[in-house]
This record gives structure tokens, C-alpha cells and sequence, in this order.
């Protein structure tokens, strides 16, 4: 049995840190659920040295608010500067963080936000395990609204191996608890693990599922961005995982079958 810890959550409402805390309580463990409706900002610092008192571990599964590069890599290195600074301070000896498959290849908007996320994050000095995530099961929701015109949407061409945000935070919950030593800091070649979902998908034959599991009848359309100077990566595999990859279903039709 794993001894109980205090283990801090960073982005606690979001996507995957709703499920981390659920998933934590569940396994027994204190948990303070970090989040800026509950007063801590982590980007700000407000908050934070309280929040992070007596805890052994922080996982920080925290989004960007923006697409945008800069904007978003303003708020991902502020955010990983604070939380290794208040972290030290409070005795935390270990971090698990939350990030994309691929992303070393990326030069351009969120991707690119996130590899400096990783960076900074691996190179302060409390030891930091990564966690490389395919895209969720929920992304392709977002993306049908995102391209949404009339009676059309427009969703952009992706090679993917969708994995559930429950899913990922059960293999976070993991690596935030298991008793094997921490990694040193800036160790990243034995920082960082990749999950992802059990097969390979297309975005858009997911969207068409999607809609038409939910009796939806807008028409999908799977589109290229020449503006995009990423956009043959997304095309071409780049957001696949590697040989070694944590692969956990439920595969997509799976996980919407659960929610109906």
C-alpha cells in the first residue's frame, strides 16, 4: 500500500486535474486543489506559498489561456518559475506535469508554449517527472464548435491516437505516488513518458463520429492551414506516440458509448 500524501493539484478545474482530484481522493490522499476560483494563481504567485504548505508533490495540469505562442509561454514559464520557487521553499520533493505529445518538433502556438513549459519546468530545482499526452477524447468536441460555420465545420486534418482525460490523470495519479527515486532535475531523458490512447485515429473520421452519435447534422470537414508552418506534422504522424508509450484505452467510440 502507498503512503498517504499531500499532493497539491495546479489547474484542479480543468480538464485533467478535475479527474486527478477525484482520482487522488479516491486512492486516499490529502489533496489541495490549486485553482484561481479557489484563491491560488499561479502565474500571479497569489496564493500559492499557503496552498503549498506540508505538501510532498505538485502536479501541475494548469492550460494556457491563449493559442497564441507568446501569450501562452508567458503564462506556462511564470507559472513553472513560481511553482518551483514557492515549491522549494515549502519542502516539495517532487513535480509531475502534464504535457503534449510531439511537441519537440513544433516551432509554432501552443505546441511550441508547451516545450518551453517542459524546459522550464526541468530545469529548476525540484526533481520533475513529464508526461506526454496524446489528445483527448474531449478535443475533438472542442474542435467540431471551434470550426463551426452554418451548417459546415470545418476541423483541421490530424493523425492521432486519442486517449481519455481520466485516462491520463489515473497514469499522473501514478507517477505523483509511486516510491521509486525522483529524477534529478534537468534529467529530462529519464523525465519524461509518453500515454496515449490504444490505436491510431483520423481527427476528422472521429468528428464525423461524433456528430453522428450525437444526431448532429452539420456536415465535417477535414481542411489544411498553409499559414500553419506545422501544419505537415500534424498530417503526417508527428503527434503519434513512441515505441514505448503507455498505450490505455478506452478507445473513442468506447468512451462515448460510457457517456451516454
Amino acid at each position: 500500500m502507498q503512503a498517504v500524501q499531500r499532493i497539491a493539484v495546479a489547474g484542479a478545474t480543468g480538464r485533467v486535474g478535475r479527474h486527478l482530484v477525484d482520482v487522488l481522493e479516491a486512492r486516499g490522499h490529502d489533496v489541495v486543489a490549486m485553482s484561481r476560483s479557489s484563491g491560488v494563481d499561479v502565474v500571479t504567485g497569489d496564493g500559492l506559498a499557503a496552498a503549498l504548505e506540508g505538501v510532498d508533490c505538485v502536479i501541475d495540469a494548469a492550460t494556457g489561456p491563449s493559442p497564441d505562442r507568446d501569450t501562452a509561454t508567458a503564462f506556462f514559464t511564470s507559472a513553472a518559475q513560481n511553482l518551483h520557487q514557492a515549491g522549494e521553499r515549502a519542502g516539495v520533493w517532487r513535480m509531475v506535469v502534464v504535457s503534449i505529445i510531439g511537441i519537440d518538433r513544433f516551432t509554432a502556438g501552443y505546441n511550441a508554449a508547451k516545450l518551453a513549459h517542459e524546459r522550464a519546468m526541468l530545469s529548476g530545482p525540484i526533481p520533475v517527472r513529464v508526461l506526454r499526452a496524446a489528445q483527448f477524447h474531449e478535443f475533438v468536441a472542442q474542435l467540431v464548435e471551434w470550426g463551426r460555420q452554418g451548417d459546415v465545420s470545418y476541423v483541421p486534418k490530424m493523425r492521432t491516437q486519442l486517449v481519455a482525460a481520466r485516462t491520463v490523470a489515473q497514469a499522473l495519479a501514478d507517477l505523483a505516488t509511486d516510491t521509486e527515486t525522483a529524477p534529478a532535475p534537468g534529467s529530462a531523458g529519464t523525465s519524461i513518458l509518453e500515454i496515449a490512447g490504444p490505436r491510431e485515429e483520423d481527427l476528422v473520421g472521429m468528428a464525423t463520429l461524433l456528430t453522428g452519435w450525437r444526431g448532429d447534422p452539420v456536415k465535417i470537414e477535414g481542411v489544411s492551414n498553409p499559414a500553419d508552418p506545422d501544419r505537415e506534422l500534424y498530417e503526417t504522424g508527428a503527434l503519434l506516440p513512441g515505441p514505448d508509450a503507455i498505450l490505455a484505452g478506452p478507445t473513442f467510440e468506447e468512451w462515448l458509448d460510457s457517456t451516454s
